[in-house]
């Protein structure tokens, strides 16, 4: 467990906490409060459950894409070391950048805030009580996390367990009871039914940031047992399970409602439990957003500070950042960091416009990891413990589909999109007069 006098991270991540991670990162509010968007741009019960369904398929080929890399390099860091083998130091310190300052810690921010939103329904709040609510609970997790990994990956076993009984029992009382609502399974009465390609392409595009957080899991390998067989086949099962989620879920919705209200609904868990048992139907789904947003908080904090960890290992942070605690065998750190950042986008209220400018930019390294797998599948140095079927076509399509996620969104918010993009290469300059001078400019202080 360690080297000479240094600690080591702890190995104690087994297939069903990894499996639990893949799960309940996915599943936040997204699936509970607000799947109009699809609705709504796809306005049949067929056509929503393609979507849902084709979003499940491309996010099962980048979860194997993502199994294959994490069978050759079990370092922890994840994506940022594939990007790293594949095309070097700049382009993986561009991932980590752009995870700390917006991407990850902006992820953290949103799910906090979703989670006091929805305390709010219980316990009346203003702006500065969600606010410090949503910090609260940031700190709390991250303290968890702080004490050690297996308390951290505990925990959200037991809430992804949590969530996936309280889907299951939607789905079973959403049948039971939907036949007695008198308008379920009623066809839209404003429009045709039909929708463009266009329109298809603006659901997937929802439909796959339901999905996001696929690849935390990859961010702890060093400490997950037996990391070339575990990681892969937890991706995998996890996707599985979250695509059959979302797809039970949304056939329950539209069981229940009228497809044009599901269409504009913005809380349609809250409006299906209240057409089946009244209107104290919206107190338990707004428990259930809570239950879940904090399990997926959990595992969101949980995978961040290992990326940091790994940059500070390499040098391309301060060292003191990739220090493991030497009881808790945590990076701590790197995890008091990102609660410390994440909780002042919060008080500023900044991550909103950080959010939604640069969320749309992980889908370029999305894309730029799918192709460097074929770049590494060159190299005669390496081992794999699994290799992606159907190569070279399934990265093929999602490289493809990454890229056509980010032309959809410069197309929609042109300006928004070039200021994501403008946060995100900054790190460049960062990096070449600054990082690359190296630990003896002070660096590895």
């Amino acid at each position: 467990m360690t080297t000479g006098s240094t600690p080591q991270l702890r190995q104690v991540i087994r297939l069903p906490h990894a499996t639990a991670m893949v799960v309940g990162t996915i599943i936040g509010a997204s699936i509970f409060v607000q799947p109009s968007e699809i609705t709504g741009q796809v306005p049949s019960i067929g056509g929503v459950l393609l979507v849902w369904l084709v979003s499940g398929a491309l996010t099962l080929i980048g979860a194997l894409v993502c199994a294959e890399l994490a069978s050759t390099f079990t370092r922890t860091g994840g994506v940022y070391v594939y990007l790293k083998e594949a095309y070097g130091t700049p382009v993986g310190f561009l991932w980590g950048w752009a995870m700390f300052w917006t991407m990850h810690s902006g992820i953290i921010a949103v799910v906090g805030v979703v989670f006091a939103r929805y305390t709010s329904y219980f316990v009346p709040l203003g702006d500065l009580g969600i606010k410090i609510v949503a910090i609260g609970v940031i700190i709390s997790l991250s303290a968890v996390n702080y004490i050690g990994v297996k308390q951290g990956s505990t925990l959200q076993a037991l809430f992804t367990l949590g969530k996936l009984i309280a889907i299951l029992l939607i789905i079973l009382v959403g049948f039971a009871l939907g036949s007695n609502v008198p308008e379920h399974f009623v066809p839209s009465s404003t429009t045709t039914g039909g929708f463009t390609l266009s329109q298809f392409a603006t659901a997937l595009v929802a439909g796959l940031f339901a999905f996001g957080g696929w690849h935390m899991v990859t961010y702890n390998s060093e400490e997950t047992v037996n990391p070339r067989r575990t990681i892969p086949r937890a991706l995998f099962i996890g996707t599985m399970i979250v695509t059959a989620s979302y797809v039970a879920m949304n056939v329950v919705y539209l069981y229940i409602l009228p497809i044009d209200t599901v269409a504009s609904s913005t809380r349609v868990a809250a409006d299906a439990a209240d057409a089946l048992i009244g209107f104290g139907g919206g107190a338990v789904m707004s428990g259930i957003v809570m239950f879940s947003s904090f399990g997926a908080l959990s595992g969101i904090i949980l995978s961040g500070p290992r990326v940091y960890y790994s940059m500070a290992r390499d040098g391309l942070l301060f060292r003191w950042i990739g220090d493991i605690h030497p009881e808790y065998r945590t990076p701590h750190r790197a995890i008091i960091l990102q609660a410390a950042w994440a909780s002042i986008l919060v008080a500023t209220g900044t991550f909103r416009e950080l959010f939604t400018r640069v969320v749309y930019t992980e889908w370029i390294f999305f894309a730029l990891m799918a192709a460097g797998l074929v770049l590494l599948r060159r190299r005669k140095d390496l081992q794999r413990g699994y290799e992606i079927w159907g190569y070279p076509v399934l990265p093929a399509i999602f490289v493809l589909s990454s890229l056509a996620i980010v032309a959809n969104q410069v197309v929609i918010n042109p300006r928004e999109s070039l200021e994501g993009l403008s946060l995100v290469l900054i790190g460049l300059p960062v990096y070449y007069i600054w990082l690359r001078k190296g630990p003896q400019k002070g660096i590895g202080v």
